[in-house]
């Protein structure tokens, strides 16, 4: 019976491959400016469409991937892994990163080639805010989970407060607020 139920879990697991790749592969194409930008629809697919995980476990996933060396996107790996072991895993990573690689790599050449052309300022000149409001976006949705309470909100203030008044080093306040929420929070 124990054995008839590990492979039930495996198949379901695998049946959730195709899901991942669809998902983040169209993700992949939302991250102008940035993972962030992808915040609000990768918490929508994850959490309201899938049911893979919790807003709450997303934003943890997303904090830890933050503060973890590399690129901060790489949380999405953990994500896979939850929903479908190690091979989620590995399909999310090629399906978030790939696309926007190919991406990136012909639009770079194509942009090399069109160094002389006469809009390529203002299409330059457009996507600036495009990425601004997608990167806004994402930090009013993670904000919206993350800020529960009157301590979280004056705690990102002070952050926000210092790293734009200051040349304070980030990882010393992401260490601040690790040793702070072990000594408040304790156990919780």
């Amino acid at each position: 019976a124990q054995a008839a139920h590990g492979i039930a879990a495996a198949s379901s697991q695998m049946n959730q491959i195709p899901a991942l790749i669809g998902v983040f592969s169209y993700l992949s194409l939302l991250t102008v400016g940035g993972g962030l930008a992808a915040f609000p629809e990768l918490e929508h697919l994850t959490v309201d469409v899938y049911h893979w995980l919790t807003a709450t476990q997303l934003i943890h996933l997303y904090s830890l991937g933050q503060v973890a060396p590399g690129p901060n996107m790489m949380m999405v790996t953990a994500v896979g892994e939850r929903v479908a072991g190690v091979a989620g895993a590995f399909v999310v990573v090629i399906a978030f990163f790939g696309p926007t690689s190919l991406l990136t790599l012909w639009t770079g050449r194509l942009w090399r080639r069109l160094e002389g052309w006469r809009w390529r300022e203002s299409i330059q000149r457009g996507l600036a805010p495009v990425a601004i409001g997608l990167l806004l976006a994402g930090s009013i949705s993670l904000a919206r989970g993350a800020l529960t309470g009157w301590t979280g909100a004056a705690v990102a203030a002070a952050v926000f407060a210092l790293l734009m008044s200051t040349r304070i080093n980030p990882a010393f306040l992401v260490l601040c607020g690790a040793v702070a929420g072990l000594f408040v929070l304790g156990g919780r």
